[in-house]
């Protein structure tokens, strides 16, 4: 295998990603609007942990967008 197609696979795989940082994000704020309509007055409380969850989600994404750059430009 030549070592251009073996960049291109791997940057592939690495925004693969992206796609479970999508499901993540979504899941985390389907649990909060479930969550917000059984309880409405406990849903402020939980905002904070719902950003939380959502940073980290979107950071995975970011480091798996990050790795498939470093493997298309800088390698």
């Amino acid at each position: 295998m030549e070592a251009e197609a073996a960049k291109m696979i791997g940057a592939g795989i690495s925004s693969l990603a992206l796609a479970g940082a999508g499901i993540g994000i979504g899941n985390i704020f389907a649990s909060y609007l479930a969550g917000a309509m059984r309880n409405p007055s406990a849903a402020p409380e939980q905002f904070s942990v719902l950003l939380l969850g959502f940073a980290l989600a979107e950071a995975t994404g970011l480091f798996g967008l990050s790795i498939s750059m470093i493997l298309l430009f800088a390698v």
